[in-house]
């Protein structure tokens, strides 16, 4: 068997270890150059690993929920593809590929053992095989992903992809797939056969245990760490966002070709000025060494519900920008977040989170603060409700604010005339935009 060896690639920027979230391939399968072969996890960024040579899959190391160590073994993958797949035995050499997906390395036949290939340089120069005696070639593939597969008319699928339709008599060509180009997924398949299932027959007693793996385990200890080491306060005010609304409205109209203005950017505003005069809470506190770091630059982090769970993108450096600016940028972020193209710098580094449900946001909420930050505030739904403005009930649009506070660093008292602050500038949105005097 002429075996490769894929080790993990560094898929994080220089982490140690990422989480093994789902193999796309099983034993047997025959997978060409850009076959996704499996999804790893770091620092909440999915990434898909493709396979960088044409062959079988011989051996799989690790099961889905599995930390793996970057550069270790990762898939064997037998590149006589007309040989019945088989486990390799031993740890197989390990040799750096850094190449260009599109020109493979070939490996040179030594008496007794397979080649061993360390490539690095020019992807268009074919590189000097060298052979290590006894040991398999392998390679470390940090591959490019491409869009979609090279058939013309045919669905978007990895081969075992095709494979698991052909066993289960389902023409791809009337799957909808939502992985990227449109390519079908097992998830497709899922789905499929789960609403086939549900119209042919009554709903089961049977139960369902799933480990709790990926992004999701990921926001499990980030919750678990925040809400077990951070005491928290949660202070809740209503505020009139009449004058504010029809602010909004006016720009919109008055700017069509600008960015689309909801209320969160002008929310940004107001915190912005809010943490000028409270910097102690634009900061985040280290538990382990006691120590409170303030910052000057607000980088506003967005808790965004995406399909594999909460991500908070940031927005840096929000004091710098205009209402616009502020708007075109959370729409940059959270699409990013969504369809899992946010960097691993865009998942980290803020200072203070927004998070907001929208209109499923309720009249109260209790947010829990995004560790190791010190606030964080959220929004709850506008709602048109009759107010009392001294002499007669009026219709307002209001909104409640509720915001959540480590109460080891800031005070009630902190807190509360924080908010204040915050209600005062959306209740008179002219002071967003007008300095006050010298």
């Amino acid at each position: 068997m002429a075996a490769f060896v894929v080790r993990l690639p560094d898929v994080g920027e220089g982490v140690a270890e990422a989480e093994l979230v789902a193999w796309h391939v099983a034993v047997g399968d025959v997978v060409t150059p850009d076959s996704t072969i499996a999804e790893v996890l770091t620092d909440k960024a999915t990434v898909e690993i493709y396979s960088p040579v044409t062959g079988c899959i011989a051996t799989l190391y690790g099961q889905a929920g599995d930390m793996l160590a970057v550069g270790s073994d990762f898939v064997v993958i037998d590149t006589n593809v007309a040989a019945a797949p088989a486990t390799v035995e031993g740890s197989p050499s390990n040799v750096n590929v850094v190449s260009d997906p599109g020109v493979a390395a070939a490996p040179a036949t030594v008496e007794g053992s397979p080649a061993s290939v360390n490539a690095v340089g020019d992807p268009g120069v074919a590189a000097a095989p060298a052979t290590v005696e006894g040991s398999p070639a392998s390679v470390n593939a940090v591959t490019p992903r491409r869009d979609v597969e090279s058939e013309v008319g045919a669905a978007v699928a990895a081969p075992a992809v095709r494979e698991r339709a052909r066993r289960m008599d389902i023409d791809l060509a009337v799957v909808t797939g939502s992985g990227p180009g449109g390519r079908v997924t097992h998830d497709d398949l899922d789905r499929l056969l789960q609403v086939t299932s549900s119209t042919l027959t009554p709903p089961s007693a049977e139960t369902t245990q799933t480990p709790l793996i990926g992004l999701r385990r990921r926001i499990a200890a980030q919750m678990t760490t925040s809400s077990s080491r951070i005491p928290h306060i949660t202070y809740v005010e209503e505020i009139d966002m009449s004058r504010l609304e029809d602010l909004r409205r006016s720009l919109t109209t008055l700017y069509p070709d600008q960015p689309r203005l909801t209320a969160l950017p002008f929310v940004m505003g107001a915190l912005v000025l809010a943490l000028a005069d409270h910097r102690e809470l634009n900061a985040t506190f280290d538990d382990d060494a006691q120590v409170i770091t303030t910052y000057q630059a607000v980088h506003i982090g967005i808790a965004t519900q995406t399909p594999n769970g909460l991500i908070v993108p940031v927005i840096r450096d929000a004091h710098v920008m205009d209402v616009w600016q502020r708007a075109a940028e959370l729409a940059r972020v959270t699409t990013g977040a969504r369809d899992g193209t946010a960097t691993r710098s865009e998942l980290s580094g803020s200072t203070i989170t927004i998070t907001s449900l929208g209109a499923l946001g309720g009249l109260v909420t209790t947010p829990i603060i995004n560790h190791p930050e010190v606030a964080i505030i959220g929004i709850n739904k506008m709602q048109t409700r009759p107010v009392w403005d001294g002499s007669s009930f009026a219709p307002r649009v209001m909104m409640n604010l509720s915001s959540s506070f480590d109460h080891r660093i800031v005070d009630g008292w902190q807190a509360a005339t924080f908010v204040q602050r915050i209600k005062l500038l959306l209740e008179e949105p002219a002071l967003l935009f007008v300095p006050p005097p010298a």
